[in-house]
């Protein structure tokens, strides 16, 4: 018996060319991960730092005087808290309407049985490819005509329309993988279409929602091109162009711009952390079928 444990043990120890092969994997991931934080640390010491400091001292250098007045002053002087409840609502109402819509349109195109639902389709599809800077001016003369410009409805129609092509994209691909037994019987049972959507089918599709609003979130917290072409005033603005208050015609501060950019950041940033397995998981079940 003493024998047969032994062998079993010496079976169980890893190979030392197994072993090699694990410690190089864990190196580069480790370098990897090196290479992905340092970028967010730097941008951290740089935030504490004055533009003499900045300019006058290595950028690898840890800050001489740890400047936390800067979040203090751009948070309060710099119109930044503002700016951040406006990126707030702004991306926490685009996503819920675009995934809504994109669930209205999933259902319809997967579930319905209409001549036209491959055509619509392919329509969303084709809107996926329009490149968003050939868009600026038709939407710019639209809102304009619309009485839109410097509204934030402008840039939640912009995000929602921009988004839902992407949105109806994944959430196919995992309609597609539900089983149509429990919506069949419930059909069956004298169920609406309407119960049918919100009380069975919307729930199913938890984990791939989740994904959706992920990736929403994160392209309408960073997005500048919308917010900068038609929000004009202040009251409007987002995070992404409020840094612009801080770059002056003859003094940039730049300690200020750091500050800001690392607000901007941690939501992202706690999204990513408690959320990113979301991600792969609905993206990982859209992906098989069967």
């Amino acid at each position: 018996m003493a024998t047969l444990a032994a062998v079993k043990e010496t079976k169980n120890k890893p190979r030392p060319l197994r072993r090699f092969g694990f410690g190089l994997l864990y190196l580069v991931l480790g370098l990897v991960a090196v290479f992905q934080i340092y970028p967010l640390v730097w941008l951290f010491f740089f935030s504490l730092k004055g533009n003499a400091e900045i300019f006058g001292r290595s950028p690898f250098a840890l800050p001489e005087e740890w400047r936390w007045d800067n979040y203090v002053r751009v948070w309060t002087d710099g119109n930044i808290n503002q700016y951040f409840f406006n990126s707030v609502f702004v991306t926490v109402t685009a996503v819920i309407l675009t995934v809504l819509l994109a669930s209205f349109v999933t259902f319809a195109i997967t579930r319905m049985n209409w001549k036209l639902n491959k055509f619509v389709l392919l329509l969303f599809m084709i809107g996926y490819m329009i490149p968003i800077h050939s868009t600026l001016v038709p939407l710019f003369q639209f809102f304009l005509k619309m009485d839109l410009i410097d509204n934030p409805i402008s840039i939640i129609l912009a995000y929602i329309a921009y988004n839902l092509p992407l949105t109806i994209m994944i959430l196919v691909g995992f309609y597609s993988t539900l089983s149509r037994e429990v919506e069949e019987a419930a059909i069956m049972d004298g169920c609406s279409i309407h119960r049918l959507f919100f009380q069975i089918t919307l729930p199913m599709t938890t984990p791939v929602m989740t994904t959706t609003v992920i990736i929403n979130m994160i392209y309408n917290w960073n997005e500048f091109i919308f917010v900068n072409t038609f929000i004009s005033s202040d009251r409007y603005k987002t995070l992404t162009v409020g840094i612009q208050n801080f770059i002056g015609q003859y003094l940039t501060d730049w300690g200020a711009i750091g500050a800001t950019l690392m607000i901007s950041i941690i939501p992202i940033l706690i999204a990513f952390f408690f959320l990113s397995n979301r991600i792969v998981e609905g993206l990982a079940a859209g992906a098989v079928k069967g």
